[in-house]
């Protein structure tokens, strides 16, 4: 990691969830990658942003997890919207 302040990493990573998502205007787009490319941190931010979607997203055919622990995880995460689309 490097030593100097990352002043702009709020504001950048304001817009990571428009960036995942392919949203973000081409300049802020290019801006973002170069912080990204110096910035480990938000790299690591990055990257568990999108492993996080992906894990949310994937079909769950056969829970290992019983509905009732799965239900109090959920709740937990405040993910109750997903709780009502069980797959």
């Amino acid at each position: 990691m490097t030593d100097h302040l990352h002043l702009n990493c709020e504001r950048l990573l304001g817009s990571l969830s428009e960036y995942i998502d392919g949203e973000l205007p081409p300049e802020l787009c290019q801006e973002l990658e170069k912080h990204l490319a110096s910035c480990e941190s938000c790299r690591v931010v990055l990257n568990t942003t999108r492993r996080t979607i992906d894990l949310v997203h994937a079909p769950v055919e056969n829970p290992d997890l019983p509905e009732d622990v799965r239900e109090r995880l959920f709740k937990r995460l405040n993910l109750d919207d997903y709780l009502n689309n069980k797959t």
